[in-house]
């Protein structure tokens, strides 16, 4: 019987186009970073490697300086009014192949493959009134021209009220089993940003794209941007999808990286096997090349080891968005170090102990040993001693039935190293440069 919260234990790690690409990644960029990923990152867990938007435009790209997305631009369909990637940019999608010959290579390196979609199907189908595969219906019975995105134009939203909707679906979701797809990013429906009286418009299309994996005989993580997600409809995104946006687009800003503590304080009791409140791409190293403005990161180093200290002992999706055969050893470092990814894979029960303006403080628990992490982060524009006392720590430590023994150990994990013992009785602190984090193991 199928379960989507089988499909990812843990949340998914890879790399997605996007950040890097904008619009216009190609069959090489995939197979490159693919090698990249599973000669240097699988080892650590990232095993994804995800096409983002527009890959079936083989215009896509072309007048950036006027629109990011063009408008009736011409896709590649079938008779069916389902996308097949560009073949300009994809050559190996050749003879209706779509993305199995690419899909087969990431497979081949022990890694797995993803794809972006936007919810809806395309107006040009609706416009053609083209059939939907294994019905007598078409596409513009289906197509809702009253549901559309703010910031896209290639969709009508799929009506779920009638015949049609769900063989849509069905049909583009086969498709995609065909080829091998193992997750699906889908966009414009975690927050139906058109519609500011009602943002969780495209409810109906979670639950029809739900069902329409379920029917495909092939299990695919679905993923649903963009965010904010809205917190009161946590239930139902726990129910049919496996992670979710918790923010608009993150890119490499400070004032975006401080107010996600706030969004993971309120999604943190929403994380559990198969159910991942996603923090969005991790914009390290080269990013920005497709939007004409191609840089390095502007997260300082410190930035950058307080990002994946927030990101892994929430237990975000980890997925990085910068060119990886751009990292430098650094920031490679700073992805791959294993005590921090042990959070993300092996700790639950996550909580922040205490945020103001100026500092913070999570816990999590080792799902292997009576161990527990705490995380310290200094969120000013100063050095900072952030500190939590024992009184601070014991409510979540009663709640795991965990007692603090008279000396416990301290193990810095981004330095790698022991501290030593402390007395119970005696605060865990940090001294911190401005936007940094410490994270340290207590072993008991």
């Amino acid at each position: 019987m199928y379960s989507k919260n089988d499909i990812c234990i843990n949340p998914p790690m890879g790399w997605n186009s996007y950040d890097y690409y904008d619009t216009t990644v190609t069959e090489d960029d995939l197979k490159r970073n693919a090698d990249y990923m599973a000669d240097n990152l699988l080892q650590y867990g990232y095993e994804y490697i995800v096409a983002d938007i527009q890959w079936s435009d083989c215009n896509a790209g072309t007048d950036r300086e006027h629109y990011q997305y063009i408008p009736f631009s011409h896709f590649e369909i079938d008779e069916y009014g389902r996308q097949l990637p560009a073949v300009n940019r994809f050559p190996s999608a050749k003879d209706n192949s779509g993305f199995k010959h690419i899909a087969d290579y990431i497979h081949k390196k022990g890694l797995k493959f993803g794809i972006h979609i936007m919810r809806g199907i395309p107006r040009i189908a609706a416009h053609n009134h083209l059939p939907i595969k294994g019905t007598d219906t078409t596409a513009d019975k289906i197509a809702n021209p009253y549901s559309i995105s703010r910031w896209n134009p290639d969709m009508y939203g799929v009506r779920s009220d009638i015949y049609g909707g769900q063989e849509y679906y069905d049909s583009i979701f086969r498709l995609y089993a065909d080829w091998g797809v193992d997750l699906v990013k889908v966009d414009d429906i975690c927050n139906t940003n058109m519609y500011p009286y009602d943002p969780y418009s495209g409810k109906a299309e979670i639950e029809m794209i739900y069902n329409a994996i379920k029917n495909c005989g092939r299990p695919m993580v679905l993923s649903l941007s963009p965010g904010p997600a809205l917190i009161e409809h946590a239930s139902h995104m726990r129910k049919y999808a496996n992670m979710w946006r918790i923010t608009d687009d993150f890119w490499d800003n400070w004032e975006l990286l401080k107010a996600m503590f706030e969004r993971c304080d309120v999604w943190q009791r929403q994380v559990s096997a198969g159910c991942f409140p996603d923090c969005d791409m991790i914009p390290i190293g080269k990013i920005g090349k497709a939007f004409n403005a191609l840089r390095t990161s502007n997260f300082s180093y410190d930035e950058e080891r307080l990002l994946m200290s927030l990101w892994c002992i929430f237990r975000s999706p980890l997925i990085l968005g910068g060119e990886l055969n751009e990292l430098t050893k650094e920031e490679t470092d700073i992805i791959t170090n294993e005590h921090i990814l042990y959070m993300n894979t092996s700790c639950h029960g996550a909580c922040q102990i205490f945020r103001d303006d100026n500092e913070c403080a999570w816990i999590t628990f080792d799902n292997n040993s009576a161990s527990f992490f705490v995380a310290l982060f200094n969120l000013s524009d100063t050095i900072q001693v952030v500190t939590v006392s024992p009184d601070e720590l014991a409510l979540y430590l009663r709640d795991e039935g965990i007692t603090l023994s008279e000396s416990f150990n301290l193990f810095d994990c981004w330095e790698s190293k022991t501290l030593g013992n402390i007395d119970s009785s005696g605060s865990i602190f940090a001294t911190l440069n401005p936007h940094s984090a410490s994270v340290l193991r207590i072993n008991l």
